[in-house]
């Protein structure tokens, strides 16, 4: 296993049709490197992602938990088939390894990893695009998000629930034109807590990398939060996060 903290760039496989590490990846690495600690207290049993690309994440966090994760077990998804065989590379390379399936999301793996999940990492397809772009072959499968960009999280967000194990955390890739606020009020009603553990602007995007996990606070019906405190204070806090969301809305014609 390579003494490195997270997958080096030059030794990250590539491949024409395979979205390369950017900054959503190197943001979501870096959410991950800041939770390190929290993460080896939480002695995680399975850690998965949904759509690995070239690697560079899932080889990163197999590697900054490490031996002192011994007992962790890796899987990670792509719907592309050369991202399979990208990802692989990139595991070999850094001598880390980790169950690699081709499917979308986490299809024919609901059943068998159900509720078993500690970590998830995803950084889905986001960008607002035309619905007919969702789903394509080859590398457009990688940003292609449909309207608002929520297409795919949309997908992603319900199977998340069935997969968390009761202790498990969910870390994904959001842009402001998901409307992320929304996104934490929606899991907020299944009974997930959020915060945000990474927010990164650039001159195209403000990308934040959200943590989101089971509060048993909020799991009477869904409906335990809105008792205690209100549902207008439920989203004056949630957006209260993401302090640039009314500029970005206003130009969410971004492009990953």
């Amino acid at each position: 296993m390579s003494s490195f903290r997270t997958a080096q760039i030059h030794l990250v496989s590539s491949h024409r049709e395979v979205y390369e590490p950017c900054d959503d990846s190197f943001a979501l690495v870096d959410a991950l490197l800041a939770e390190r600690v929290n993460l080896l207290n939480h002695h995680p049993t399975l850690c998965f992602e949904v759509g690995c690309g070239s690697g560079y994440v899932i080889t990163s966090l197999a590697l900054m938990l490490g031996k002192e994760a011994s007992g962790a077990h890796y899987i990670a998804t792509d719907i592309n088939p050369h991202a399979i065989r990208v990802t692989q590379e990139t595991l070999e390379a850094h001598g880390v390894h980790a169950e690699l399936v081709s499917t979308d999301i986490a299809s024919g793996l609901e059943k068998r990893l159900a509720g078993s999940v500690d970590v998830l990492v995803v950084n889905p397809p986001y960008v607002p695009t035309p619905e007919d772009e969702v789903g394509r072959d080859g590398i457009a499968s990688a940003w292609a998000g449909g309207e608002n960009g929520r297409s795919v999280i949309d997908r992603i967000l319900p199977v998340a629930d069935v997969l968390l194990s009761d202790k498990g955390w969910l870390y994904m890739v959001t842009l402001t034109a998901n409307n992320p606020s929304q996104i934490c009020l929606q899991m907020r009603e299944k009974g997930y807590a959020s915060r945000i553990v990474v927010q990164r602007s650039t001159e195209e995007e403000s990308l934040h990398v959200i943590k989101f996990w089971k509060d048993a606070d909020l799991q009477v019906d869904g409906k335990e939060s809105t008792h205690k405190i209100g549902p207008a204070r439920v989203v004056e806090s949630l957006i209260s996060q993401f302090p640039r969301l009314s500029f970005w809305r206003n130009n969410s014609n971004t492009n990953r």
